[in-house]
């Protein structure tokens, strides 16, 4: 029996740093969008290089095993010299891999992920076999042995399995959660709420719970989206609308200004934990599968869990790569209690 299975994709990441990288804004009337420039035409020195394994279903498994919990993984690997590395990895980390599927043609996704002076990232990414899982690959029978299913992004074709798993973790009683991605939330919202209707926990960032639900937080508003006083009411209204009566937890994170959980009764505003960025590359993985390993833990304790995955977040951007500033639960226990000011605040919906 495992306590979590997790579902998604798994990359040969190569990790690039430059110093004459530039961060370019560009405003416009509506929106200001930055962009990561190198002149034109010219040889860049790296400043720093390096090679991991990675991808949602990779890097969330690894911090579900490093956070005590029994693991397993599916992912498809491609048919090449990359895809036995990749396995050899997982195995390395004590993760069950009986639940990988092997392509006999395709290559193994792979991603060059170009990382800022400060600390952010551009990912150019070939998804490769990632974004083919059919149904067919999927030994449904072994998905049965879990208490947890756990969703990370599904790339291209493969995002069309998302109804039919949470269709069959409700069918079975498996608890289910969510890290959405922007491919699958572009398949709509009525596509989606049977989704949500499944799940357990859903996280989402700002863009994609925007996009899902087609309401924009209006910066003219005088409540920001941490505001002390309350939560900015555009924000309540996606809430509301992802949640639908339903009994999910949703999360909405922001990256700097933090993360919210909302239960259907009580909002639970998660300020950044305090960190020196230097990659923010697996944050989003580190903090959504601490928050579910927090929940089996604690025995569905949000507030517990989200400071718990907030901490893991912070911990995984102060160093050069998705998993190597991962940290068990009583690392995180420590982290806590060094740091007695960070506070969730809770407020009645």
């Amino acid at each position: 029996m495992f306590d979590v299975i997790t579902i998604g994709s798994a990359t040969l990441d190569v990790f690039i740093e430059s110093d004459d990288a530039n961060i370019v804004s560009v405003i416009s009337k509506n929106k200001c969008s930055e962009f990561m420039s190198f002149p034109y035409g010219s040889k860049i020195e790296i400043t720093d290089f390096s090679r991991n394994f990675g991808g949602g279903a990779v890097n969330s498994a690894i911090n579900f095993q490093n956070l005590g919990l029994k693991t397993s993984v599916v992912v498809k690997l491609g048919c090449d010299e990359t895809a036995p590395v990749v396995e050899d990895k997982i195995k390395s980390h004590k993760i069950d891999t009986s639940n990988i599927i092997h392509s006999n043609k395709g290559l193994t996704g792979f991603s060059i992920i170009l990382v800022s002076f400060q600390g952010d990232r551009t990912v150019l990414a070939h998804r490769g076999e990632n974004a083919c899982i059919n149904e067919s690959d999927i030994d449904f029978e072994k998905l049965k042995n879990t208490k947890w299913i756990y969703m990370a992004p599904l790339a291209g074709g493969s995002n069309k399995l998302m109804d039919k798993i949470a269709e069959f973790a409700k069918e079975n009683k498996i608890k289910l959660a969510i890290n959405a991605g922007t491919t699958a939330i572009k398949k709509g919202e009525k596509y989606f709420a049977k989704i949500i209707d499944a799940c357990d926990i859903l996280i989402l960032n700002k863009e994609e719970a925007s996009m899902l639900t087609k309401i924009q937080v209006r910066p003219d508003t005088k409540t920001e989206f941490f505001s002390k006083e309350k939560i900015h009411p555009d924000m309540v209204s996606m809430f509301k609308k992802l949640r639908n009566n339903n009994d999910s937890i949703i999360i909405i994170t922001d990256g700097k200004n933090g993360a919210i959980a909302y239960d259907g009764n009580k909002f639970y505003k998660a300020p950044e934990f305090p960190a020196e960025v230097r990659s923010t590359l697996g944050a989003g993985d580190a903090f959504s599968s601490t928050f579910v390993a927090s929940m089996e833990k604690t025995d569905g304790d949000i507030e517990k869990s989200i400071k718990m995955a907030s901490v893991n977040s912070a911990s995984c951007v102060e160093v050069f790569g998705a998993q190597e500033g991962l940290i068990p639960f009583p690392l995180i226990e420590e982290k806590l209690k060094m740091n007695p000011d960070y506070k969730v605040e809770i407020i009645c919906a």
